[in-house]
């Protein structure tokens, strides 16, 4: 076995969570579930290898040192199973020699498009990183000639690949919602007559005000995924998201909610299709928002996301740690027990990278913001994504003329910012879970596009955990795995390609 000289720290994650002890094997991908006296040894040995390195180094030292309340039967049994998993690749599996994400002066392919429809709102959101809908400018709406442009723009940055995603959003997109039919007309025909026949998957970004019957019918029938904003209980979203002159939105918004959810029962969880969202923002007046994603759960809301705010007085700060991480853990139980009432809900930070998920090469790259990942403004301004939108220190150009000198330099920037560039990032084993965390959010807190968001990093972990304790516990009630005894056995494996 390679364990005195294995880097335990970054590559091994043992967790205890709902009785379980879990092992998350970072290269693999692998998830295991151990029984106490396993999960003790492997403690012991991680332990004792960051303690003492140069000790832990010498042959059979580690083993020496550590498990000595086991019985020479239970150690050799344990040792067997560690040994064939690793055999496997499913454990203590070696690192892969992974080049940089981005080759130098490489032109990555754009992948994704937020398009600004709007930069107006019928609402005044407190939380809201876009000066509630004008970025920091002037009101305004796209005209149609500048989202074709746009469009144009995004095909043929896409090179050859088969689709391109683009995301209606705001402000409140649905202010322009004529031009948005256009383009969804425009876009398909355009995208078909490339040669190579592209798709174009659409979706729309709004706080559901202007959500009617007949728009619903047209969004259904172009098959646009949605993602609509509701905060959850009413006196929460009423008071972070109000009308403009004061008003709560609640109760306007809730029907077209509960219809989009009714109309799309059974949307697929991973945001492809048709899907649906409600998606909610807590900040640090709701950091029990567990109860905001269940009421939305009671009222029949099967797909709900819930995003911290970032940046402002309202966003939540590490002492509110304790609280959030309290509400993720609630949030699993409740996850486990509403799917076994009959009553399954999806939470979105819950579809975890262990059923399905990038290869480790592509999740180096993070989100690929400035670079596969665009966003353009009303007046053309292209962004590295919507939270840049009307930094004009960050603008890349504009969808009417080529990119200019100061983009290129930008673009290689956010090439620069993945996971190997930050030490943190390096040494963490959720690297490839998050990717280096989001850029924007790691600049707002660090002023650093390199920085790390601390209490993102918090987040990042605590969802990973309770995805994959409710990954284990699905899978060992399907096999009826016993969790007694000195063996352990995989919940689940990714397939990384």
């Amino acid at each position: 076995m390679i364990w005195e000289k294995y880097p335990f720290k970054k590559n091994i994650h043992l967790f205890r969570h709902g009785g379980l002890n879990l092992v998350y094997d970072v290269n693999s991908g692998s998830l295991h579930s151990l029984d106490d006296k396993a999960g003790e040894w492997l403690a012991e040995i991680i332990s004792f290898s960051e303690k003492h390195p140069q000790k832990a180094a010498r042959p059979g030292v580690l083993l020496a040192a550590t498990g000595r309340k086991l019985t020479e039967t239970e150690r050799s049994e344990i040792k067997r199973e560690f040994e064939r998993l690793e055999q496997e690749g499913a454990l203590f599996s070696a690192e892969a020699e992974l080049p940089p994400p981005y080759a130098e002066n490489e032109q990555p392919l754009l992948k994704a498009l937020c398009l600004h429809l709007a930069h107006d709102c019928n609402l005044a959101c407190r939380y809201c990183f876009a000066g509630t809908g004008a970025f920091g400018g002037k009101r305004e709406l796209m005209s149609l000639a500048t989202g074709k442009k746009a469009l144009d723009f995004a095909l043929a940055r896409s090179g050859g690949r088969a689709t391109l995603e683009v995301d209606f959003f705001g402000g409140e997109p649905l202010l322009n919602r004529t031009v948005m039919r256009s383009l969804v007309a425009y876009g398909r025909a355009a995208a078909a007559a490339t040669a190579a026949g592209k798709r174009i998957n659409f979706s729309l970004t709004t706080n559901a005000l202007g959500l009617d019957d007949e728009l619903a019918d047209w969004l259904d029938q172009e098959k646009i995924g949605l993602v609509l904003s509701i905060d959850g209980r009413p006196d929460v979203h009423d008071r972070m998201r109000p009308r403009p002159d004061g008003r709560g939105s609640y109760a306007a918004v809730l029907p077209a909610v509960l219809r989009t959810a009714r109309r799309r029962a059974g949307a697929s969880p991973y945001a492809v299709g048709a899907y649906y969202y409600a998606r909610g923002t807590y900040t640090r007046y709701n950091p029990d928002f567990d109860r905001d994603v269940l009421h939305l759960a009671d009222l029949g809301v099967e797909r709900i996301s819930a995003e911290p705010a970032v940046g402002g007085d309202l966003a939540p700060r590490l002492e509110d740690w304790p609280e959030i991480s309290a509400s993720y853990d609630r949030l699993g139980e409740a996850y486990l027990a509403y799917a076994a009432a009959g009553r399954p809900f999806n939470f979105f930070h819950f579809n975890s990278g262990l059923d399905a998920g990038p290869c480790l090469a592509k999740r180096l790259k993070g989100c690929g913001a400035g670079l596969e990942y665009a966003a353009v403004a009303p007046n053309g301004d292209i962004y590295p994504c919507h939270q840049f939108v009307g930094r004009t220190e960050w603008r890349l150009g504009n969808v009417s003329e080529e990119a200019a000198a100061p983009a290129a330099a930008i673009a290689r920037e956010f090439a620069a910012a993945h996971i190997n560039a930050k030490k943190t990032c390096r040494e963490c084993w959720c690297r490839f879970i998050c990717g280096g965390g989001c850029h924007a959010a790691n600049l707002e807190t660090t002023g650093d596009l390199r920085g790390v968001y601390d209490l993102g990093c918090l987040m990042q972990r605590k969802r990973f955990e309770v995805a994959a304790y409710i990954r284990a516990r699905e899978a060992l009630a399907a096999t009826d795995e016993s969790l007694t005894g000195a063996k352990f056995s995989s919940a689940q494996k990714t397939q990384e390609s």
